[in-house]
Parts: C-alpha cells; structure tokens; sequence
C-alpha cells in the first residue's frame, strides 16, 4: 500500500467518525499482511498462548464466559513482522486521528481475539467507569469468506435507535468512539479472528 492509499483509506475513515461516530472499511490493509495475520492468530490460539479474556478492571477482573468467551494475547513490538507492520499501519492512524480531532492519542494498544464456535460478548461499552483513556475503538477482522449465515457479526448500536452488523469479513476494519457506541459479538457456527484495540488518549487517565 503506497502512501497515497494509505492517507484515502484514513480519509474515509475520519470523515465518517466526524459525522457519524463510527465508520467499516473493507480492505483496510494489504491482502497479504491480513492473511499473516491470521496465520499468526491460529498459530498462538494452537500452541495455547491465547488465554481467556476477563472482564472488569484490577481486583475486580473475572473470566465470566456468560459475558465474554473469546481468547486473546496482546500484541507487543518485535513479536513478528506482521505483527510489527500491523502496529505500524495503526500508528499512522493515530496520527491522523490525532490531526483531524485533536484527541491526544498516546498510543495504541491490541490483542489477537478467537471465538470458537458458540462463543460471544455481550453487549457493552469499551470505555471502563474509572479509567477515560480508551478513546476510539479499532476491531479488524481476519476471516476469509466469511458468509452471512454463519452469524458472528459486531453489532453497533446507534444513537439514532438503529442496529448496524458488521460481518468479520477479512480485511474489514470498525472504527468508533469508545464511550459512544454500545456494542456486542454475536455467536458464529465457525471460528473467528480478530485484532481488537483502542487509541488511549494522554493525560491522568482514572476518573
């Protein structure tokens, strides 16, 4: 992807986070660093590296799977290429966030999420009570051929009172504002992929 490409993707991006708090892009990122990508999520999810995620905050986090059923493992610099290039891409999201809204992202934080088959999330609100730094929420998918029946979709659920599915289509990136958008993860017949993460904003951070 030149430089050029990059900037119209962000473009769409942006426009439709101004005017409507949310925004889907498919082919986010080069076909070829998807398929990397999920490559490197299956590879971790079989040699056990994922765990399942909890939900809650410090001494409160608990593994409720009546809540949440997926597993994940955080990325960090230097664990791959892919990897590396993912955060990269991410980065110069942030920065273009950052000049067209003036939210003082800091920085950018993601996890590998799996969902086996039947696993979901309930709905709710990336934003934690007593921490304001997650500011907007990146989910990006790594599912090739995904169809419509085999359920799995990230619901939004709108201000206007609507409900917008996104399927997790490989390549397709949902973009929205952290404390704006309540949402869930609908159960799927078959696995599914993601890399899930939130821009955080500089600051104190804790209400």
């Amino acid at each position: 992807m030149n430089e050029s490409d990059q900037q119209d993707r962000f473009s769409s991006l942006i426009d439709d986070l101004a005017s409507q708090g949310w925004s889907q892009r498919a082919f986010f990122a080069p076909e070829v660093l998807t398929r990397e990508l999920a490559v490197e999520c299956r590879k971790r999810a079989q040699s056990g590296q994922l765990s399942a995620a909890s939900v809650g905050r410090g001494g409160a986090q608990q593994v409720q799977e009546g809540i949440r059923g997926d597993r994940i493992q955080w990325l960090e610099p230097g664990q791959s290429d892919a990897c590396d290039q993912y955060l990269q891409l991410m980065d110069g999201l942030r920065q273009a966030l950052n000049q067209a809204f003036y939210l003082g992202l800091e920085d950018y934080e993601c996890h590998f999420a799996c969902y086996a088959p039947g696993a979901f999330y309930q709905r709710h609100l990336d934003r934690f009570r007593d921490d304001d730094r997650r500011t907007v929420s990146a989910v990006f998918y790594l599912n090739e051929d995904w169809q419509v029946e085999q359920g799995g979709a990230l619901r939004l659920y709108l201000s206007d009172g609507r409900e917008h599915d996104v399927l997790p289509q490989a390549g397709t990136l949902a973009l929205f504002m952290s404390d704006e958008v309540p949402h869930e993860v609908l159960p799927a017949t078959r696995e599914r992929l993601s890399l899930t993460g939130w821009f955080r904003r500089r600051g104190a951070g804790v209400l």
